[in-house]
């Protein structure tokens, strides 16, 4: 997932021992889109950790990035050597793969040298949308990194208020998921970003094993230490409880169609290539919970 409201270590464990992609072999300007959403944010730190010059992108801040005014993306792209893409607030949604177009031949014409994109795992839409970038961006390096959903939903997302309340209503049945924590997907795609070798990959993230949202939830009470109950409804009931917390009724709509073309199993599977590109093991769901829980993520 993207950066919509669900979209979605050692130091050095972004080295990539597992393929032999390195780090550090570029270190030009890099343009962070969303710059202030959930992996922007940790792209931008790990980036500056490292000694590479950012661009952190957003709707209000220094560098004036806006997917819907694309009339200020060639002064942010100007003088960048690669660019981190994160669409919000989805790629499956009408008008992203005109979106991706525009930003690619605007990379390409800023002499941009690498782009890599978050999208979503399993999403059809969404890859029209990564195919309207490579054709855009003509020599520009493209890298797709498709992400499994966000276990930082949980804690930073719109499932966050669920937790606090010890309850999770979700359209989502019995179905599994390889819920991904975020620092390994920010660790790919600063590997990516920085290190040679990715070119024209794409990499399906996921964690290292499938849990229902019944599993997750039990393993979220475990870490607060109080009860989380999943509740499972229909998309249209989702939807319906989406409209009575403000959201627009055409959102509403798109988020519940969304998650039944995610969660109907297709992409219950995991895939090992976090450890590909990192050479380790990717962080379980249980340790995602219990960090969150130290942090103070579900104080409420």
């Amino acid at each position: 997932m993207t950066e919509n409201g669900y979209t979605r270590r050692e130091e050095d464990s972004s080295s990539g021992d597992g393929d032999g992609r390195g780090v550090g072999q570029m270190t030009g300007t890099v343009l962070v889109t969303s710059g202030t959403g959930k992996t922007g944010r940790r792209v931008a730190a790990r980036l500056a950790e490292l000694g590479v010059p950012v661009r952190s992108g957003s709707r209000t801040g220094e560098v004036p990035f806006d997917w819907q005014d694309d009339t200020g993306w060639e002064a942010a792209l100007h003088g960048t050597e690669a660019a981190y893409v994160a669409y919000y607030p989805d790629l499956a949604v009408p008008g992203a793969a005109e979106a991706m177009a525009a930003f690619g031949r605007t990379a390409a014409a800023c002499g941009v040298r690498r782009v890599v994109l978050l999208s979503g795992r399993g999403e059809p839409q969404a890859a029209v949308a990564e195919e309207a970038l490579r054709r855009a961006a003509g020599a520009v390096e493209v890298t797709v990194v498709r992400s499994a959903f966000f276990a930082q939903n949980f804690s930073e997302g719109a499932l966050l208020d669920g937790v606090i309340g010890a309850e999770l209503i979700f359209p989502a049945g019995a179905t599994a998921e390889p819920f991904l924590d975020l620092d390994d997907l920010a660790d790919v795609v600063v590997a990516a970003l920085t290190g040679d070798g990715h070119a024209g990959a794409v990499y399906e993230l996921t964690g290292p094993r499938s849990l229902t949202f019944a599993e997750a939830a039990d393993a979220l009470g475990r870490a607060t230490g109080r009860p989380v109950r999943y509740v499972p409804v229909t998309g249209p009931q989702y939807a319906s409880l989406l409209e009575e917390f403000g959201v627009a009724e055409a959102e509403a709509g798109f988020l519940a169609e969304l998650f039944a073309t995610l969660l109907d199993g297709h992409n219950a599977a995991t895939t090992d290539e976090v450890k590909r590109v990192l050479g380790r093991e990717p962080k379980d769901f249980s340790a995602f919970a219990r960090e969150a829980a130290a942090d103070g993520a579900w104080h409420g």
